[in-house]
């Protein structure tokens, strides 16, 4: 038996032994994701010990070195820990842009303390992170933003306003961009910092969309003390933990498009029925739906590929500009076509029987991924200049 072999069956079994049975089956909804933090809230115990177990193991991060409270695991083990995983059908136990975002930029560019302090509290679920990028004026031009740090010797002063900071309300800490050089060019003159949303002067107020809910604050900062050992990489350059940062938050974004969940054709035959031989009653949607889960399965190859490549250290950054748009497409597609297969009835807004409109709501939801983390339009440019090398683009 090989190594890898010998490390699946252990995996399995270890997995098949810890797993409790509420953390196996698709995650109905957001609210049910486990985000960790000093407030975390878990919708059942066995989901506060399925974070514990995998955080004390690193396999929250799994890929991410030991030293720092990660797995410590090879590209290939950890291939086979997400099959594993996927099996038994395992939900992933811990959110975190923590995680998805702030980890990877801070195993670049961050101190070693900075490292031991945040990596393994990140790993075990015990801080969550919200991020501090687009203002009022500054979104998709974020390197015109205007928060201000003013250096007071041994802290900063912050002042300004953040937009569109998903659960900053619930968020412990977070990771934000502020101006510390304003007379030198927009893209220079930005540090990346760090700070606790409970420090004197931060307030958040949360904004509604169209669905009726929304993860997203309005974020203030009001002569916000922030220390100088929280600044991360180099002082007036963090613009370049910034690009490196987005490029994993495109890829966090594009992986929704590897569709999770209850797979479209069983919610649509639950809603239409089917034919004389067993095949969804309704014959241009269930092309749709065929056509969908094609595209998905292609981009989850896609990404395992890109994974590899990242490891390597041979991916062009604008492969994550690629990833965030297909991924974005893919799952308002799903989405579209969940409407499509719930006819009048996916349109109920506030009724016991549609769960309070969540079909509607979720489809609603999705209009903002061509939006958020760069619009579909920023994507596009990026990947027409730095991918297709397009004259003019």
């Amino acid at each position: 038996m090989t190594d890898l072999e010998t490390f699946r069956a252990e995996t399995r079994a270890w997995l098949q032994e810890n797993c409790p049975p509420e953390c196996r089956g698709p995650i109905a909804s957001d609210e049910d994701r486990v985000w960790g933090g000093r407030n975390a809230e878990f919708r059942t115990p066995g989901h506060k010990l399925w974070m514990e177990r995998m955080g004390a193991r690193g396999w929250t991060a799994p890929e991410w070195p030991s030293e720092y409270g990660g797995g410590g695991l090879s590209r290939e083990e950890a291939k086979v820990l997400a099959s594993e995983m996927r099996r038994i059908d395992a939900q992933m136990p811990l959110s975190s842009f923590g995680i998805w975002m702030l980890g990877p930029a801070l195993l670049q560019f961050g101190t070693e303390e900075q490292k031991k302090r945040f990596l393994p509290e990140i790993v075990r679920g015990e801080i969550r992170w919200c991020q501090g990028y687009s203002e009022p004026g500054a979104g998709s031009d974020l390197a015109g933003l205007q928060t201000r740090a003013e250096d007071r010797g041994d802290h900063w002063i912050v002042n300004g306003q953040k937009i569109w900071t998903s659960y900053a309300d619930k968020a412990d800490w977070i990771f934000c961009l502020v101006r510390t050089d304003p007379d030198a060019p927009k893209h220079l003159g930005i540090s990346f910092v760090l700070f606790d949303m409970a420090t004197p002067g931060v307030t958040t107020k949360p904004i509604t969309l169209i669905s009726g809910k929304s993860p997203f604050c309005e974020t203030f900062f009001d002569d916000v003390r922030v220390e100088k050992e929280n600044l991360v990489g180099t002082l007036n350059r963090g613009w370049d933990v910034a690009k490196a940062l987005l490029a994993h938050e495109r890829t966090m974004i594009g992986a929704i498009g590897d569709v999770g969940g209850r797979p479209v054709g069983q919610v649509a035959t639950d809603a239409i029925g089917v034919d004389d031989e067993g095949r969804l009653d309704d014959a241009m949607l269930r092309a749709r739906i065929a056509e969908l889960e094609i595209d998905a399965a292609a981009f989850r190859l896609s990404m395992e590929r890109v994974g590899d490549q990242v490891k390597a250290r041979q991916v062009n950054p604008a492969i994550a500009s690629m990833l965030k748009y297909y991924g974005s497409e893919l799952n308002k597609r799903r989405h579209e076509l969940l409407m499509a297969a719930g006819g009048a009835d996916a349109l109920e807004w506030e009724s016991e029987r549609s769960d309070h409109g969540g079909a509607a709501r979720d489809w609603l939801r999705t209009k903002a991924n061509s939006i958020e983390g760069g619009t579909s339009e920023v994507q596009l440019n990026i990947i027409a200049k730095h991918l297709l090398q397009l004259p003019g683009a």
